[in-house]
């Protein structure tokens, strides 16, 4: 009568350790030692070959300090695509004046103390109120220096009024004759 209760545990603990690299059925082929070998001198050769030509190094990879220091001191205004219209001389029927806008500001309080820090840097200037374009129904003082007679001496005042400290801005107003 066979034991199915597999009582007989005086079997060789020898003969249960099984080898990790053996095969369950004798069949089936196993990876032989020589091959294994032979594996792994290949990754260490690519390795070795790889630090080596490629001179990795940890440490080359680490950032360098900088001691560079770029400023740029330039109104925001040139950053933003102008459109140049082209005017000929023939044409006298557009009367243009021009006008620096130096700031648009919520509060009348901030838009009279600006107007004050520049009455000595250019001449003609006047707080106008306007209406938000990006918030219909807000109400803005508007700070403008001009009205000039070309876009040179626009450009003079707005050059002006950069170096106190304002970011202004250059507007056209355009009339038939």
């Amino acid at each position: 009568m066979k034991d199915f209760a597999n009582r007989n545990s005086k079997k060789n603990k020898a003969t249960k350790r099984k080898s990790v690299f053996s095969a369950n059925r004798q069949s089936e082929s196993t990876i032989s030692k020589n091959s294994l070998i032979f594996l792994l001198v290949m990754c260490g050769g690519l390795i070795a070959t790889s630090v080596f030509y490629f001179k990795t190094d940890v440490v080359s990879i680490k950032p360098i300090n900088s001691t560079n220091s770029v400023m740029i001191n330039f109104p925001t205004s040139l950053l933003e695509n102008s459109v140049l219209i082209e005017y000929k001389e023939d044409n006298n029927l557009i009367e243009c004046e021009y006008f620096v806008q130096i700031g648009a500001y919520g509060n009348r309080k901030y838009a009279v103390e600006a107007k004050n820090m520049l009455v000595e840097v250019v001449d003609d200037i006047s707080i106008n109120e306007v209406y938000s374009t990006l918030e219909p129904g807000k109400l803005l003082n508007s700070v403008l220096s001009g009205p000039y007679l070309n876009r040179s001496a626009a450009n003079n005042a707005k050059e002006k009024i950069t170096k106190s400290g304002f970011d202004p801005r250059l507007r056209t107003l355009c009339k038939e004759k």
